[in-house]
């Protein structure tokens, strides 16, 4: 079976969420990311992947770590995408 079969139409908005996030800054605020996610009218279920990371300030290690983890939580990796 491929794996493109599993895939959302919103595949890879969340690693566009977070370059553009980055573009320019080396840190960010949860704050700063759900803005931008409801700025950019995520689906509901990318909006619930944001709205679990946890407050405080991010690099894009990090950040990218937490949407990860969720994502897995929820087994959406290959459904939306990871992030880098």
């Amino acid at each position: 079976m491929h794996m493109g079969m599993f895939q959302a139409e919103e595949f890879g908005d969340l690693q566009r969420l977070v370059d553009g996030l980055f573009t320019g800054h080396q840190t960010i605020d949860r704050l700063d990311l759900i803005v931008q996610a409801e700025i950019l009218d995520l689906a509901p279920d990318l909006l619930e992947i944001v709205n679990l990371v946890p407050p405080g300030t991010y690099d894009r290690t990090r950040l990218c770590d937490q949407i990860n983890s969720a994502l897995a939580a929820h087994g959406w990796g290959a459904t939306y995408g990871t992030v880098e």
